[in-house]
Formats: C-alpha cells, sequence, structure tokens
C-alpha cells in the first residue's frame, strides 16, 4: 500500500459540520462516541473514492468495540438483574405478578440515572457505566423488601376475614404494608446512596476517574429509593393481588426455615462461644489478606494491546524499520491477531518526543468470540513473548489507553518500573 501525506483540508473535510481541532475530528456537543466514530466512518468512505488508484486508508485502532462492549455488558447485567429477580420472587413468594414490581422498578432507577447524567453533562462511559453496574444489586432491594410485606398483610387479612380483600379493601391492605416499612427502606437506600460521598474528595486522576462511577451509582440509588416510596406501593396495588400461597405452605421456605432454626437455637444457647469463633475467624483472615496485592486501579482488559519493546540506544533509522518489520510479521503469525500497525520514532509535533530506540505497534485482537477454545488474553501475550524472540530488544505488552494514562502520570510505559537518580552513575 502507498503512503502519503493527508492534507489538513482533507482531514478537515471529515469532520462535515463538526469541530476542527488542531487536524482531528472532534465530538458534537451532546454526540456519544459511537456517533461521532460512525459519522468518521461514514466521510472516510467518501474521502475514499477520491484517492489515486493503489492508495486506501486503513483504521489501525478503533475504540468502538470497547465501547460497545461495555454498553452490552451493562445491558446483560441488567437482564440478569431481572431474570435472577423474578426467579426467586417466583420460589419464594409463588406469586408471578408480584415479580413484576422489582422487574419494573430496575430498569427505571437507571433510567432515571441516565436523565440526571445528561442534565449534568456527564457521559456514559466505561466508569460511570461502572457505577450503574455495582448499584444494580442494591436497586431492587426495597421493592423485593415491600412486595414480601404485602404478602404478609395479605394472608393476614385472608386468616382473619376468611376471603381476600377487593377493592377500597384492597387498597387499604397495601397502603398500610407500603407504610410499614417504606420509612425503613428509604432510610436504608439513602445511606447507601450517600456511601460513596468519599469518592467525590479524590482529587487529580483518581477524583477525574472515579468521580464518573460515583455520581452515577450515587443517581441510580437514590432513584431507586424514590421509586420506593412512590411507584413500587402502586405497582404493588395492581399487581399483588390473586391467590396469595402462605409461606408455611411454600416448600423451599420450610427447608430453609428448617435448617434455619436449629442454627439460630445453637447460636443463642452458646452466644460468647460464637463471638469468639467470629473474632477467631476475622483474625485469622489478617496473614492471607496482608499476601494478598493491592492496586488502586484495577486493570482492565481493553481488547487491543500496545507492544512496546526497549531497543538498544544509538540504533539508526535503517535498523529500527527493519527491526520494525520483522516484530510486526511475528506478531501476525498469532491467530488471534486482526492486525498489526507499528512505527518507530516520533511524529512531527512537539507533544511526541518519542526516539528512534522506541517502537510503538498497535495490535488488533479479533472479537473473543473468533479466538481458539479456552484462550485468554493472558494466553495470547505468554504466545506473542514467546514468538516475538529478537536479540537487543526486551518486550513489553502493553494496553493502550492504561498505557497512555501511565506514561502521562508516571513517564513509565510499563505496569512496573524503576526510577534511579543519584551524583554516582555507578
Amino acid at each position: 500500500m502507498r503512503r502519503g501525506p493527508v492534507s489538513r483540508r482533507g482531514i478537515a473535510e471529515l469532520n462535515g459540520e463538526g469541530e476542527v481541532v488542531g487536524g482531528i475530528v472532534v465530538m458534537r456537543h451532546g454526540e456519544n462516541a459511537l456517533a461521532t466514530i460512525e459519522r468518521v466512518r461514514d466521510k472516510l468512505k467518501v474521502l475514499q473514492q477520491g484517492l489515486p488508484e493503489g492508495v486506501e486508508i486503513t483504521p489501525v485502532y478503533d475504540r468502538s468495540n470497547l465501547i460497545n462492549n461495555a454498553v452490552t455488558n451493562l445491558t446483560n447485567k441488567l437482564l440478569e438483574e431481572m431474570a435472577f429477580v423474578a426467579l426467586v420472587t417466583v420460589l419464594f413468594l409463588l406469586h408471578v405478578r408480584s415479580s413484576l414490581v422489582a422487574i419494573i422498578t430496575l430498569p427505571l432507577a437507571v433510567l432515571i440515572s441516565f436523565v440526571v447524567m445528561r442534565g449534568m453533562g456527564i457521559n456514559a462511559n466505561i466508569m460511570s457505566l461502572g457505577g450503574i453496574a455495582i448499584a444494580i444489586g442494591a436497586l431492587v432491594d426495597a421493592a423485593i423488601v415491600m412486595v414480601e410485606n404485602a404478602h404478609k398483610h395479605l394472608e393476614r387479612y385472608r386468616h382473619e376475614h376468611g376471603a381476600s380483600p377487593i377493592g377500597a379493601q384492597h387498597w387499604q391492605v397495601i397502603a398500610k404494608a407500603a407504610a410499614e416499612v417504606g420509612p425503613a427502606l428509604f432510610l436504608s437506600l439513602l445511606i447507601i446512596t450517600l456511601s460513596f460521598v468519599p469518592v467525590f474528595a479524590l482529587e487529580q486522576q483518581e477524583g477525574r476517574l472515579f468521580a464518573p462511577l460515583a455520581y452515577t451509582k450515587t443517581f441510580a440509588m437514590a432513584a431507586a429509593a424514590l421509586l420506593a416510596i412512590t411507584l413500587v406501593p402502586a405497582l404493588m396495588g395492581y399487581f399483588v393481588r390473586g391467590k396469595i400461597i402462605s409461606e408455611a405452605k411454600n416448600p423451599i421456605t420450610r427447608l430453609l426455615v428448617a435448617l434455619y432454626k436449629p442454627s439460630l437455637d445453637f447460636v443463642m444457647r452458646w452466644p460468647k462461644a460464637t463471638i469468639v469463633l467470629a473474632v477467631a475467624i476475622a483474625v485469622s483472615a489478617y496473614y492471607p489478606y496482608k499476601q494478598m496485592g493491592s492496586e488502586f486501579m484495577p486493570s482492565m482488559q481493553e481488547g487491543d494491546l500496545l507492544y512496546m519493546p526497549t531497543t538498544l540506544p544509538g540504533i539508526s533509522p535503517q535498523a529500527a524499520a527493519d527491526l520494525l518489520q520483522r516484530t510486526d510479521r511475528l506478531i501476525k503469525q498469532v491467530p488471534e491477531v486482526q492486525s498489526v500497525f507499528g512505527k518507530s520514532g516520533r511524529a512531527q509535533t512537539a507533544t511526541d518526543p518519542a526516539p528512534l530506540t522506541m517502537l510503538e505497534t498497535t495490535i488488533q485482537l479479533k472479537p473473543q468470540e473468533q479466538w481458539r477454545a479456552g484462550v485468554t488474553i493472558d494466553d495470547i501475550i505468554a504466545e506473542l513473548d514467546a514468538t516475538v524472540r529478537v536479540p537487543g530488544i526486551t518486550n513489553a505488552w502493553v494496553q493502550p489507553i492504561k498505557t497512555r494514562i501511565d506514561m502521562l502520570s508516571t513517564g513509565l510505559k510499563t505496569p512496573l518500573g524503576l526510577k534511579i537518580a543519584g551524583p554516582d552513575l555507578a
């Protein structure tokens, strides 16, 4: 493929009506990243038609897969949560319609948090979606407790009056059940909502990374607390009706109670021994806890890799180019690699002070469903490291986004590095 410089005018044409800063396409106000990427793809297709024969535009790094995977992951977690909530509600209450109360509440709480995010100008990125994923497990707690309490009240009414309540009586029973646990549930959800307040005190890189997560989790939990005292009682009035089966007739509940009662009796008979045993178990966890590694920012699998080896100092431009082509060919031999694009040295910009000794190869991996059975990203890195064995260079396999952040904050391109300073070189 022939390569040639792209004019500033050509780059400006890619952006259409959007803004151009330094020849780079930027997002329009209120536009999400996927829409921007799609606009760039469309303009590239138009631009491709005007290029000379034999010249083509080939993307070497595309983050749309990472964005789609993040959104898909959140969608799957929502669906899984709704399925588990429905299953648990049906199994323990033996009432299908009761599960609809919690199922409707879950997506509405997430939707409200998205509306608030939109109003505050918070983007739906990896960290903000992570906040919603963290909150998912607690969003339906209030609805489940309220539904269970409504079943208790309806069961008690039928036992006292010999029939299920109808009309105004039914709504009175539901209102009484909701009022009984509503204040406590609302307060408990507010406490969970405030649990991430300390995150807002973080500054610099940590603050910028985790603030969106804390905001979205707070919004989602606040929405769940609001729905618990407004929408959930109304939904219970419509869905929690009909034949309500007693808890004592549920075989699963009877089995669990049969297992729970002897344990409770034993604990109440020997309270001091129970406390001593609990303290001993907690203390015994101290040693394995101290042996565990820790990291403030856990690593995220981005789906692509960067190959940034360390070469011998004083390498010539021709030797660097030959070395780059050789390593690119070796990398491409791994079946999971989709494309390889390497560069040596620096670009014509003052913001990229890279020497010739710095090679940077962007490795796009195939979608995970196309990988060999049982292969993980760690297996791919190990195979790449075993394949690319060139005398005079030290391999470094890193992730694009994380490496850029590390290089900006520490100046190191690898997860582990040493900075040694002193007056004597020896």
